[in-house]
Parts: C-alpha cells; sequence; structure tokens
C-alpha cells in the first residue's frame, strides 16, 4: 500500500479496502484477522489501524459493496425505457455469474452479522430497500405502459423478487445451482405476476 506519486490518503484508502475485500474473500469474515488485511495491503498492521479497526474497514467495505452493487443494477435498468426491456435487465443484473462472483460473494460474506449487529442490519436493510424499489418502480411503469397485468401491489411483487434473488444466490454461490437456472425461474415468477413472458422479444 505504498503511496504512488500524486496520490494522497484518499488513494491510499482505497487501495486499504481493495486488501479488505481480497482478505475477506480469502479467509472469510469470521476468520478474518487485521493481520491478513495487512499482508494483502503489504503494509504492517499498524498501519493498516491507521484508517480504523478492524470492524469499521469491514464495515465501510461493505458499504462500498452495497453501492456498487445496487448502482450497476440501477445503470443497467436505467438504459431502456420499455419496462419489460428493464424488468428482463434487472433480472440480469442480481443473479451471481457463478461461484468466484466476487462482488456478490462479498456481500453474502458479510449477511450473517446482520443477526446480531444492529448496525449491519442497518445496511442490509438499505440494500433490500433499494432493489425492492427499482424493482416495484418497473412494475408501475409496466402497469402504466400496459405490458403487466400485475397480480399484487407493486411493493409486494418487488420484495418477493428480492427475496427469490436472496434465496437462489447462495445456491449460485455454492455452486449448487447455475445462473441460467435461477434466471428461468425469476422469469417464470415474473410470468406469472405480470402475464408478460420475459424471454420474450418481440
Amino acid at each position: 500500500m505504498a503511496a504512488k506519486k500524486g496520490g494522497g490518503k484518499e488513494a491510499r484508502r482505497a487501495e486499504l479496502g481493495e486488501a479488505v475485500q481480497r482478505a475477506l474473500l480469502s479467509r472469510g469474515l469470521e476468520g478474518l484477522r487485521l493481520r491478513d488485511v495487512a499482508e494483502e495491503a503489504g503494509v504492517t498492521p499498524a498501519a493498516v489501524l491507521y484508517y480504523g479497526d478492524l470492524d469499521a474497514l469491514v464495515h465501510e467495505t461493505y458499504q462500498q459493496a452495497i453501492e456498487r452493487y445496487s448502482r450497476q443494477r440501477e445503470e443497467a435498468t436505467d438504459r431502456f425505457t420499455d419496462a419489460r426491456d428493464k424488468l428482463r435487465a434487472c433480472v440480469d443484473h442480481g443473479v451471481a455469474t457463478g461461484p468466484e462472483d466476487a462482488l456478490t460473494r462479498l456481500l453474502f460474506e458479510y449477511w450473517p452479522r446482520c443477526l446480531r449487529d444492529a448496525k449491519a442490519a442497518a445496511l442490509d436493510s438499505s440494500l433490500t430497500e433499494r432493489q425492492i424499489a427499482v424493482y416495484s418502480g418497473i412494475l408501475v411503469l409496466g402497469q402504466a405502459q400496459g405490458h403487466f397485468a400485475l397480480q399484487d401491489p407493486p411493493r409486494l411483487l418487488g420484495a418477493t423478487f428480492v427475496a427469490m434473488e436472496d434465496g437462489y444466490q447462495m445456491e449460485v454461490l455454492a455452486g449448487r445451482r447455475t445462473r441460467a437456472e435461477v434466471i428461468t425461474a425469476l422469469h417464470a415468477y415474473a410470468r406469472a405476476v405480470t402475464g408478460h413472458d420475459l424471454t420474450d422479444r418481440s
């Protein structure tokens, strides 16, 4: 984590954040030690502590991962004006690519902490609500455009989409189910609750 010419504290902090991510993905949250982060960053544990204790650094890393995951999905759906295309993109960007999907793995490494840590739980809730908002917004738009015949309130349907994703996500990360299988299942749910087949691109 040596300072680069023209760099500064923010650049070094960003490098440390990347080191935290690598250490988390390598060792997992429960086995993570300050020394692991220091080794990934190429500095001493004391140098890491200059930027905060281990819990604070992990929390910040999780917060950044949430922002990255949410922004990527929002940008993917914003490229379209037709709600059918938006919903298809939303589903596509919400499913892990496979066991090596680093960003999704990072989010799930932190998830167990939410059971006992109110600060972590609040972050997780913000992620969930942000994803529900994307889905429900698309469903409302699709109804207004005349493409969707919704079977339940948009927020309820959006929440169920997100719950299904979360349930399937671990299956994909563990290698027990493929991304294609999960997308097929989500498309089936979308067809049942909107009346539109997302595989139909006509």
